[in-house]
């Protein structure tokens, strides 16, 4: 079995698969009479003629170190997890090597960040880390088969 190290999440490390959904150093603008930041469009929602929607996953906990034999993608829609609480969780990815899954990729999330990924990116499902949790997900709905699952060879994920 291969193990991985997760490593920091980072913009330029991430931005193969997504983006990182954080407030940027500086606001785009103010708002509301000057008591608002507002970071503008972190991310696009790709819907491939679908519609966008807004979820809230509960997900059980996993510790570590973490067996990852599972992966999917979302060929027609991107995928947002933005968490509704106050812990760091993993985000697991991989690159596409002709329609299959390559070699995965851990990153620890920060408490209060969240992920978009691009349509077609394989990933790990939800991975909070040590207790349950929830997360905000705006992802796509509509015609078409949006999910494909494919189990890989176990990688075991650590610190």
């Amino acid at each position: 079995m291969n193990t991985i190290r997760i490593q920091p999440l980072t913009a330029a490390a991430f931005a193969p698969f997504g983006d990182v959904l954080e407030p940027r150093p500086a606001p785009d603008r103010m708002i509301n009479a000057g008591r608002c930041e507002r970071h503008h469009a972190l991310a696009t929602v790709q819907r491939g003629g679908g519609e966008a929607i807004l979820s809230i996953f509960r997900s059980e906990a996993v510790s570590l170190p973490y067996q990852c034999d599972l992966l999917e993608r979302h060929p027609l829609g991107s995928q947002a997890f933005m968490p509704l609480g106050p812990d760091d969780w993993l985000s697991v990815v991989a690159p596409d090597e002709g329609g299959r899954p390559g070699a995965p990729l851990a990153f620890l999330v920060p408490a209060g960040t969240g992920v978009n990924l691009r349509a077609g990116v394989w990933h790990g499902v939800l991975t909070p880390l040590d207790r349950p949790a929830d997360f905000l997900v705006i992802d796509r709905e509509g015609d078409g088969v949006n999910l494909e699952e494919v189990r890989i060879d176990p990688v075991r994920i650590t610190r």
